[in-house]
């Protein structure tokens, strides 16, 4: 369960020292667009030596590899994947792709002797990705999908605007689709780090179709991203109220009543809990 998900360039010693600080509940270490492909080997050494000195960070530590159909991505996962990181985002994801970087990983794993069992975020970014994401969130590892907007209208051939008019379709499909695995639904960075106002209506928008989450550029943005996808204070009050309903409704062998004039059966309960459970994990309540 993640709101912010933060992209810092793994060739960055400054931004990397305070990654901790930033107030994300996930940093992403970019070695992919964020890395020239001249400093390819010294971004890699540079995180592998962060991750071994900053080991259990408080936050989901994400590192964006090099695609699988680039000459970077093995080095990537041979250097960087340890217990010092929790998930591998693999850009330019197709199924094909994250089948084999599930074979990896779990070659790695063993190699290693390692703890954890490493998750996977796979990125949308090409239109045959979008028409995969139903397969795509069944794949091993896969707990949540970001969409890349940027990449994803260059494949597409049409201009990425503010308005977002052209990734209608390519939020709510990959919202539908994680909201049916039970996935985070994350969503495309807002660009324009300077435009306060026009990223929180376009968080908002999001959030209407249906993510749960969004990355970011720049720490500026986190405030606005965080509040976003926190349950209001209305809703953690119904959310409640609900819960105590259901408690004393239960009591009297009831499966199904009535609040505020409105009906309380399973869906609205489970709804509920949900509401409960982020605003928890969170400190909202």
């Amino acid at each position: 369960m993640r709101r912010s998900l933060l992209f810092i360039p793994g060739n960055n010693p400054a931004m990397l020292q305070n990654a901790d600080v930033f107030g994300s509940d996930a940093v992403i270490f970019d070695l992919e667009d964020a890395v020239n492909v001249l400093q390819k080997d010294s971004a890699r050494n540079l995180m592998h030596c962060y991750l071994e000195t900053h080991p259990n960070q408080p936050m989901e530590v994400v590192v964006r590899i090099n695609g699988l159909d680039t000459d970077y991505y093995q080095k990537d996962l041979e250097l960087i994947v340890s217990d010092n990181i929790d998930s591998i985002m693999l850009p330019k994801a197709r199924v094909v792709y994250l089948n084999q970087l599930d074979e990896m990983l779990t070659k790695i794993e063993k190699e290693k002797k390692m703890k954890k069992h490493i998750k996977v975020l796979p990125i949308i970014e090409l239109a045959v990705s979008v028409l995969e994401v139903e397969e795509i969130v069944k794949c091993p590892r896969v707990d949540g999908v970001l969409l890349g907007a940027e990449d994803l209208t260059s494949d597409m051939e049409v201009t990425r605007t503010k308005a977002g008019v052209e990734i209608e379709y390519p939020r709510a499909r990959i919202a539908m689709a994680c909201k049916a695995y039970q996935i985070d639904a994350i969503d495309t960075p807002f660009t324009d780090v300077n435009d306060y106002e026009g990223l929180l209506k376009d968080a908002l928008h999001a959030q209407e179709l249906g993510m749960n989450a969004k990355s970011a550029i720049h720490p500026n943005q986190l405030d606005t991203i965080n509040k976003v996808f926190l349950p209001t204070e209305k809703q953690i009050t119904w959310a409640l109220r609900v819960r105590q309903a259901t408690k004393e409704a239960s009591e009297k062998g009831l499966g199904v009543f009535s609040l505020d004039g409105k009906m309380v059966d399973k869906p609205v309960m489970e709804r509920a809990e949900k509401i409960l459970m982020k605003a928890e994990k969170f400190g909202a309540i």
